[in-house]
């Protein structure tokens, strides 16, 4: 079935061609009658919602335009650790169908609800990521995200079914049996982080098994920021088009925002269920169309767990130009990092992708890599780890030449002087599902 008539089969679709190509004025017209419900179900229902509002002199009907939205306050993560587990949510506990929790490594988990009904959009609107990333009705994918309180996996694996896919639902780990599979039942579409696939790249190689001669055509890859250089590596050694999809527990979990086959530059945010804004990190005033800043996002149809104005603390930029593929949703451009995540190395910002983009590609290194943080005195020092490629020479020389080609490259193009180790294959740690790319040593090494 080709991506035209899928998008005809109201069976299959029913959710989709109306509403992803809604002129602006009707989609910004939907989004305001879904706010204006959104902000009174908070009011009503969550007593954080009713203090917050209350203190910053906004309630429900101060809302007359979509830009009224800045008068209301910010929700961030802390917020819902301090209503654990279940003070954030509009409904009354026996409401909920689901519940999603954070690792809570750093404190109380953050956890999420979902009513039937939320799962329900939650379902429509992976199937509509899956759809616009090129998978097709009927397609097998393989679902590489991790299962159970992590968001990732349950989500996509529900998505695929509303879509009409057949689902492998393999989750993280066991790469040699990841591999086997894929090339077993023949997968078309393959689901993971980014650098767990390119695990899989690496051992299917180690195998003798091409993915690139597989039916695999499609990746759909999120759930960390990842690079166009990353991007570039993917698609020559799964012979796929990578597509970039976004999303966070605290706003749903994947499908918030997916990139589009055909452009693969810019992910579709779909409007009709979020409103998006960009703020500027320290001011927090909004900044317009194209302006980097951090991203923010409202929930306009959540039943358990309205978020208003959450503080996503990822730095990007909205485009609302027209795209190839005919949707008129706004695109979140690839994130670059998190401001909560920027690294200042001897009074230079530095984001980890960026060092990824400067890394991945470099002839002789494979496209593994760690960043490790240390304290030199009152000083923060980087460590940057790479790793050779396969059939590279380990010897002290070339090991002593490519730190150095490494180390004068990043300084070139981010401006920030680091130390690099180059380490022999295998020596990197991999990935089983969400990369650690930051070790962070500052405390022990204090």
């Amino acid at each position: 079935m080709s991506r035209q008539s899928a998008l005809r089969n109201p069976e299959v679709f029913m959710f989709d061609q109306a509403v992803e190509t809604l002129p602006r004025d009707a989609l910004a017209a939907l989004q305001l009658k879904r706010l204006k419900h959104t902000l009174e179900h908070a009011y009503a229902n969550v007593p954080h919602y009713r203090r917050a509002f209350e203190a910053a002199g906004a309630k429900p009907e101060s809302l007359v335009s979509l830009s009224d939205i800045a008068r209301f306050p910010f929700t961030l993560k802390q917020d819902l650790r301090d209503n654990y587990p279940f003070g954030m949510f509009a409904v009354p506990r026996p409401q909920l169908t689901r519940l999603h929790a954070s690792s809570g490594t750093t404190g109380k988990p953050t956890v999420v609800g979902y009513t039937s009904g939320d799962l329900d959009r939650w379902a429509s609107l992976m199937a509509r990521s899956l759809g616009c990333a090129g998978a097709l009705p009927g397609d097998i994918v393989h679902n590489a995200y991790g299962y159970g309180l992590f968001t990732g996996g349950l989500g996509a694996h529900y998505g695929v079914e509303r879509l009409g896919c057949t689902v492998v639902p393999i989750s993280g780990g066991g790469t040699e049996r990841q591999v086997s599979l894929i090339r077993d039942f023949g997968a078309n579409i393959l689901c993971a982080t980014p650098s767990y696939a390119l695990n899989i790249a690496e051992v299917a190689e180690a195998s003798g098994f091409d993915l690139r001669r597989s039916p695999l055509r499609c990746g759909v890859f999120g759930a960390e920021p990842w690079s166009e250089a990353l991007r570039s590596n993917l698609q020559d050694r799964l012979g796929i088009k990578a597509v970039d999809i976004y999303g966070l527990s605290e706003i749903m979990g994947p499908g918030v925002a997916c990139e589009c086959n055909v452009m693969q530059s810019g992910l579709h945010g779909w409007e009709d269920h979020f409103l998006f804004e960009i703020i500027h990190p320290e001011t927090l005033e909004p900044l317009r169309f194209g302006e980097v800043g951090e991203l923010v996002i409202t929930t306009l149809t959540k039943d358990a767990l309205p978020m208003i104005r959450y503080r996503t603390r990822d730095i990007t930029r909205l485009d609302d130009s027209p795209c190839a593929c005919g949707r008129t949703h706004v695109r979140i451009m690839r994130v670059t990092g998190r401001d909560d995540d920027m690294l200042i190395i001897r009074g230079v910002n530095v984001y980890p992708s960026q060092l990824e983009a400067a890394l991945v590609g470099l002839p002789g290194l494979s496209p593994h890599y760690q960043i490790v943080l240390t304290r030199a005195g009152a000083l923060d020092a980087i460590t940057v780890e790479v790793e050779l490629a396969p059939g590279t020479s380990c010897d002290d020389d070339t090991r002593a030449r490519k730190e150095a080609e490494v180390r004068h490259h990043i300084k070139s193009l981010i401006g920030v002087t680091c130390d690099v180790a180059v380490k022999g294959q295998g020596e990197v740690p991999r990935s089983q599902g969400k990369a650690v790319r930051v070790k962070d040593e500052r405390k022990t090494s204090s």
